[in-house]
């Protein structure tokens, strides 16, 4: 068993509570203010009067502030991480009442004149700064944009109207998340017998372990009293709003009225027609909170001298302007539109076979998995059994090995007190390490891979803490991330049995915590993730989805879980055959999100609640091919865009599809598994994180500038304007 780095630094979950973070992230903004409070003014022009300072110098005052913030992004880091994954009020309250001191902080650093004046003197001494190694030339190039996006060269009263503005978005966001975690979870809807047909194994047993949780819940919060809850039949279905469950009920309940009401209950959380309110009594209603956002953001872009919050958005990207990814979205919309139309009609046929005349949105996924069944003789519930969990990670294990000639092996943790043993925050946490082709070790990551009450939906990779070097202080960091998602847990003795659209998701959060593990740049801020664009942080996550659609990778992540046998060839021909089912309406789904969110920045003045919903139906009258019911809410559960990191950039996902699918094709060309194209993409792209621009790296990989045509390809789409390309 291979033991534990120091350089890991990993952390003592045992040892967290909130208030102990509380109380450590307070101390930290307070060392790190104390530094800024004895930095002395200077002036970067050395022609002046004003006191000044080499170059070498100034390095050295940014290195050590930034060494300094070390422990805050340490303490906030788990805060954030834990009120994610495993919220209570607790942590939420401390981590709400921490935002604005955050906002504060992170305002005055970005204001702040001499740590500013410091990077100025960097980059005005050309012959110091051509010394430097790129990934510190590059940080403090980006450093620079930061203050200036920040308001550093803002008067006085601007300034602390933008630190205002800061510090409102910030508490909005996370009531805007803390609304939608509590209306999916406060939704459950007991089933009657009636209600079950159609609905699989796996899916009654999902409904059946939710229902345990009601039982409890309710004598926990006394809705029933014990006698009531006895009365209950043993083997009670529920459903829920979360995404295995939801999922369940939507693909397979022969009950239509049931699909309907789940769905209608979804599509409104956090709206004027959810009913439900938080602990505190209070509306999850979103709809205010999502115009005062927008206007907020509009506010502080004007003050950046911006005309809207888009371009603030776009002003850290690949793309260059509004108009650019506008164009981009709308060609692309107009490339999978006759697709989109045939797969309509493909379901709407269909749909006559079941007694629908008048196909609805409830219905499309239940359809969808019966022309599955029919046209390609594949059931997502006939191969989960072949993607169990255990087999699906060793498998994607022995991938990466292959193409990166990296080994990843697990940390045991019989004992979370031994010494030798990871820490976890839940008892279904697993920790790995990996270790490069030397047997060196690389990093450590974590898996928290399946649903539960307290943790946000979705899934996500969280970059917790970098690469990274101090060589005056001799410190280093190797680093570490969060791997989360929301799968089907196991239940009945059996392991967690995945869809391949899990297996998918699993491979997508992969990807990103590979961009974080294999960086080779020890400067922080552009180690990994860390300062690529925004519209290119996708590329290699849905670059590394492409080893599950091939049928080697899926021989390596596939057995069923009781045989042992490989997936059957019927099976697999019928899996890879049907990768673009349903690919143009998806595609369309996934524009219409995305131009929705560039609209709603990009308009002067800002929109009130009836103007994005307005906007919103604008957007679906030009690209969407399925009416959506009126009542639909998708705005105000639009996690990505205000609550999270894509306000005005949730475009990025198709952007970066087509780099991924581009650079994927380089290895269509010389073998999917080559081991020198693998090497390649490591070096060019994995290893250097953000040291570079993405679009440097890119090129460096494919050696030239990224084509549309592979995406078109894998979408299905290449038939329909066979002469029609673009790059980005």
């Amino acid at each position: 068993m291979p033991i534990l780095a120091p350089d890991l630094h990993l952390v003592d979950f045992t040892d967290t509570a909130p208030s102990d973070l509380q109380t450590q992230v307070t101390a930290a903004i307070d060392q790190a203010n104390t530094f800024l409070d004895k930095l002395q003014p200077i002036n970067a022009d050395t022609s002046t009067s004003v006191k000044s300072i080499s170059a070498a110098q100034a390095l050295t005052d940014v290195m050590t502030f930034d060494h300094i913030n070390l422990a805050l992004d340490r303490s906030w880091g788990i805060l954030s991480h834990l009120n994610s994954v495993m919220s209570n009020d607790d942590i939420r309250h401390v981590h709400h009442e921490l935002l604005p001191k955050l906002s504060a902080y992170g305002t005055r650093v970005g204001q702040h004149q001499p740590l500013f004046m410091r990077y100025k003197t960097i980059v005005n001494d050309e012959a110091f700064l051509a010394t430097l190694e790129p990934a510190r030339a590059r940080a403090i190039e980006l450093a620079l944009q930061s203050f200036e996006l920040s308001g550093v060269a803002l008067p006085k009263a601007e300034q602390d109207e933008f630190a205002a503005i800061q510090s409102q978005l910030s508490t909005l966001s996370a009531t805007f998340s803390d609304n939608i975690l509590d209306a999916t979870q406060a939704y459950a809807l007991p089933l009657k017998e009636e209600q079950l047909a159609g609905l699989t194994d796996s899916g009654l047993d999902l409904l059946a372990d939710a229902g345990k949780q009601y039982k409890a819940s309710a004598l926990e919060k006394g809705t029933l009293t014990q006698a009531e809850v006895d009365a209950l039949p043993t083997q009670y279905y529920v459903a829920t709003l979360n995404i295995p469950v939801y999922i369940a009920v939507m693909t397979h309940a022969d009950n239509r009225e049931l699909r309907e009401t789940l769905y209608r209950a979804y599509v409104t959380r956090a709206s004027e027609f959810d009913e439900h309110t938080n602990a505190k009594g209070l509306s999850l209603n979103n709809a205010d909170i999502m115009g005062q956002i927008l206007q907020l953001r509009e506010q502080k872009a004007h003050l950046l001298g911006f005309a809207n919050y888009a371009e603030v958005s776009l002003s850290t990207k690949m793309a260059d302007s509004v108009p650019e990814v506008e164009a981009f979205l709308r060609n692309l919309a107009a490339q999978a539109t006759p697709t989109a139309e045939q797969d309509l009609a493909q379901l709407q046929d269909s749909a006559k076979d079941y007694g629908i005349s008048d196909l609805q949105a409830w219905d499309s996924a239940y359809i969808a998995e019966k022309v599955k069944q029919d046209k390609f003789s594949l059931s997502q519930e006939e191969i989960r059994p072949y993607f169990p969990l255990p087999k699906v990670i060793d498998g994607l294990f022995a991938i990466v090995e292959r193409l990166y000639g990296i080994t990843v092996k697990e940390q045991q943790h019989e004992d979370n007190h031994s010494e030798n043993a990871a820490s976890r925050w839940h008892d279904e946490v697993r920790f790995y390490q990996l270790f490069d082709e030397k047997n060196q070790l690389v990093g450590g990551f974590y898996f928290d891979l399946f649903a539960r009450s307290g943790k946000r939906g979705g899934a996500w990779m969280s970059s917790f803490q970098s690469r990274y070097t101090h060589e005056e202080q001799g410190y280093q960091q190797l680093p570490v991330c969060f791997m989360v998602g929301n799968f089907t847990p196991a239940l009945d003795g059996k392991p967690s049995l995945l869809t391949h659209d899990e297996v998918l998701t699993l491979f997508h959060e992969f990807g990103h915590g590979l961009h974080h593990l294999l960086t080779q740049v020890t400067v922080g801020d552009v180690a990994g993730v860390n300062g690529v664009e925004w519209d290119a942080v996708e590329l290699p996550s849905q670059f590394m989805e492409n080893w599950a659609w091939d049928a080697e990778g899926i021989a390596l992540i596939s057995s069923h879980v009781e045989t042992g046998e490989p997936l059957p060839k019927d099976k697999l021909d019928a899996l890879l055959a049907a990768k673009n089912f349903q690919s143009g309406m998806q595609t369309l789904r996934q524009i219409e999100f995305a131009l929705f969110d560039l609209l709603i920045h990009s308009h002067t003045p800002a929109l009130d609640y009836d103007g994005i919903l307005s906007t919103l139906n604008g957007v679906r009258s030009d690209v969407a091919i399925m009416q959506t019911p009126d009542y639909n809410r998708f705005a105000n559960g639009f996690s990505h865009i205000f609550a999270g990191g894509y306000a005005a950039g949730y475009y990025s996902y198709k952007w970066a599809e087509l780099l991924s699918a581009d650079a994927f094709s380089k290895f269509e060309e010389e073998g999917i598994f080559n081991p020198i194209t693998g090497k390649a993409f490591r070096e060019t792209i994995l290893s250097v994180g953000g040291s570079l621009p993405a679009k440097t790296n890119f090129e460096n990989f494919r050696g030239r500038g990224a084509s549309i045509d592979a995406l078109l390809r894998h979408s299905g789409f290449n038939d329909n304007h066979p002469n029609d390309k673009a790059a980005s």
